[in-house]
């Protein structure tokens, strides 16, 4: 896995410092998740392996493919990844950019994981310490997941607050059993 992210590296970043410079970062990113999940397809992947296509075929193939929905300067893109034999790595350049994207703009996206609705109020005030914690503007997804007893679980890129009732007793045990 890190050799993949080491390998789109390199592209995230010229993708990011073009789409940067042309003020199109929302586009980029927009058009970067589109074609993520069109690299995803098991159809798709068989096209990328074959071995008979010169690059230029998958990038005009893949193009193609995509239709009207690219830019201009994400074709050219792709034409890229395809000279280099890199297209499998869009869904590691998406991620990488998303990154650069939440740095530049001070935000950061926080996955909140209840075993009920959270109500909006509660979201707002969880959000706002987040913010001031974190130091970043958060955007919050909410997702219920019936198996915890109560709580919830936080998650922002690599941090993790666990406080949902099963979190809280584990870590009882373990403290009790130390």
């Amino acid at each position: 896995m890190a050799e993949l992210s080491t390998l789109a590296r390199p592209y995230a970043r010229a993708a990011f410092e073009y789409a940067n410079s042309e003020n199109a970062l929302h586009e980029w990113l927009g058009e970067l998740q589109l074609v993520a999940a069109v690299v995803s397809d098991e159809a798709v992947q068989t096209l990328l392996g074959d071995p008979s296509l010169t690059t230029e075929k998958q990038a005009d193939a893949f193009v193609n493919l995509m239709g009207d929905e690219l830019g201009e300067s994400r074709k050219r893109f792709l034409h890229v990844l395809a000279e280099n034999r890199r297209l499998g790595l869009v869904p590691n350049i998406l991620t990488l950019f998303a990154q650069l994207k939440a740095q530049r703009e001070q935000s950061v996206d926080v996955e909140m994981v209840s075993p009920f609705e959270v109500p909006d109020a509660v979201r707002d005030r969880i959000a706002q310490a987040l913010g001031k914690r974190l130091d970043r503007e958060v955007v919050v997804s909410t997702s219920i997941d019936s198996s915890l007893l109560g709580g919830v679980l936080i998650r922002a890129g690599d941090l993790v607050i666990d406080g949902s009732v099963r979190g809280r007793l584990n870590k009882l045990a373990e403290a009790l059993t130390n």
